[in-house]
């Protein structure tokens, strides 16, 4: 859909909806476990029936108290829930319990840095608690929808931005940002395909230089990232052309279509006076005093926007080394278990980075199913930096070997390899002079200036050596037999 987009302005507001890792439900002792046959974790409670009160989820509590103390959100001492009235087929009893005018956290922000390297905060609104809806299938049966009410009652915190991100790319990186926060946290798996944590998205466009808002769309349910950034991009497309078109943009819901790539209509947008909003008479007010709130900042983990600061900062690491291993909480945990062992940071980096990933990827397996501990890959550094071995046969041959007999130390499996260097001043002067007597053309090329034949010299000497010499020590040996 091409269009012109010189003299408009995009104006982006999210609303991420994020499953919490409770073991049972928001507001009853059901289970909130995925991957149940249908309609097996549902009880008289979150079908609504009479007579049935729900009550609070500490634990749920705490995991949304963690997001909003990872995001620099003031907290609500005094929260009132609330029933927000709509009639979907898989919302059982006929309304939502949320909060709506004391969310649990407001204001807050998450970074993000776009690829260019520009850092914005993106500023939040609120964060609540609320529960969730069923699901309605569609796909298994051609005449009828079918419905599970598992997820029904399930855990939510509503992520809401202000109306501040201008692009789908900085939409993108906003949900990254969410995801890798809630995994760090523990309080999410953030598993968009398995609708953990979903995205809406509220989009209009207006004349740059405005104040007047355009008239707003809301997408809903995105469940990927490339698809927020698709959607977006889409759904201002296609307002600029209708605003082109001399019409007007209607206010409604849309979904957004993966296959073809296109936002469609879903119904006419409600507002806040159609979901009858009232307090929820069955549940107490919610008291969080500040003693509570400590103790959630108390057991708070590192977050990775401080492992980044620590890791470029203390350790000396580059931006790029930095981002990848923060990316992951399991991974810089791991990078940081190497570290109890060894100072060689940047060593450190570049096996978990190279050797580690490499094999993860090849074996399609994940960290946590990795054979070699943290101290084991601390051990090869060690034998590296000692001059025990080299940095290559380190890598390329002691690595897969210990892989495959992680129960052996990586000085014993080297002594078996029989890839300890020799740092024998007589041994390597002996292959030095082997080296150059193999090439006396190109020793007199290389005393004529052509100095990048070292490594030619240095390639056979370790050829030579079986790959067993000391290369720092081959090196200066071979450059005081060239005259250097």
């Amino acid at each position: 859909m091409a269009v012109t987009t010189e003299k408009y302005e995009v104006v982006i507001g999210l609303e991420i909806h994020t499953q919490l890792l409770t073991k049972t439900k928001a507001f009853s002792t059901d289970l909130a476990s995925y991957g149940s046959m249908p309609n097996t974790n549902i009880s008289v409670v979150n079908l609504g029936h009479p007579g049935t009160l729900p009550r609070h989820n500490k634990e749920a509590v705490n995991m949304a108290l963690k997001v909003g103390l990872a995001c620099g959100c003031d907290t609500t001492n005094y929260c009132l829930y609330a029933r927000k009235n709509y009639f979907y087929a898989d919302l059982p009893k006929g309304y939502q319990i949320t909060q709506d005018k004391t969310p649990l956290c407001t204001n807050g922000s998450i970074r993000i840095q776009t690829e260019d390297g520009n850092v914005k905060d993106i500023l939040l609104t609120r964060i609540h608690l609320e529960e969730d809806s069923g699901k309605s299938i569609h796909d298994l049966d051609m005449y009828h929808s079918l419905i599970d009410y598992n997820r029904a009652g399930t855990t939510l915190i509503e992520i809401v931005t202000e109306p501040v991100i201008k692009t789908g790319e900085e939409a993108g990186l906003f949900v990254s940002e969410v995801r890798k926060l809630v995994r760090y946290l523990d309080v999410c798996d953030g598993n968009m395909e398995e609708g953990s944590l979903r995205c809406d998205a509220n989009i209009s466009v207006m004349l740059k230089g405005s104040d007047t808002f355009g008239t707003k769309v809301e997408v809903k349910n995105m469940n990927s990232i490339s698809n927020v950034r698709k959607a977006i991009e889409y759904e201002t497309a296609r307002q600029i052309k209708i605003i082109e078109a001399g019409e007007e943009v209607v206010q409604e819901t849309r979904s957004f279509d993966a296959v073809n790539g296109e936002t469609f209509s879903m119904r006419v947008k409600e507002v806040a006076t159609d979901y009858r909003y009232f307090p929820e008479p069955d549940l107490p007010p919610l008291v969080v005093d500040e003693a509570w709130i400590d103790s959630i900042r108390a057991s708070m983990p590192k977050l990775p926007e401080e492992l980044y600061q620590e890791f470029t900062t203390t350790f000396g690491l580059s931006d790029y080394d930095a981002r990848v291993i923060t990316e992951n909480k399991e991974v810089a945990a791991y990078y940081e278990d190497i570290l109890r062992h060894t100072n060689n940071y940047k060593a450190a980096a570049n096996y978990l980075m190279g050797a580690v990933k490499g094999y993860l990827n090849k074996n399609a397996i994940e960290l946590s199913d990795f054979a070699l501990k943290p101290l084991q890959i601390a051990e090869i550094i060690r034998l590296v930096d000692d001059g025990v071995i080299s940095n290559a046969v380190g890598e390329q041959t002691l690595f897969p070997a210990l892989v495959e007999n992680p129960d052996k130390s990586a000085k014993q499996l080297a002594e078996e390899l029989n890839v300890i260097q020799n740092s024998d001043d007589d041994f390597i002067l002996d292959l030095v002079a082997q080296a150059l007597e193999a090439y006396p053309e190109k020793v007199e090329e290389y005393k004529q200036g052509k100095k990048g034949l070292l490594g030619l010299f240095m390639g056979e000497v370790m050829k030579r050596s079986g790959g067993k010499a000391d290369p720092k020590l081959a090196t200066q040996k071979l450059r005081e037999a060239l005259g250097d």
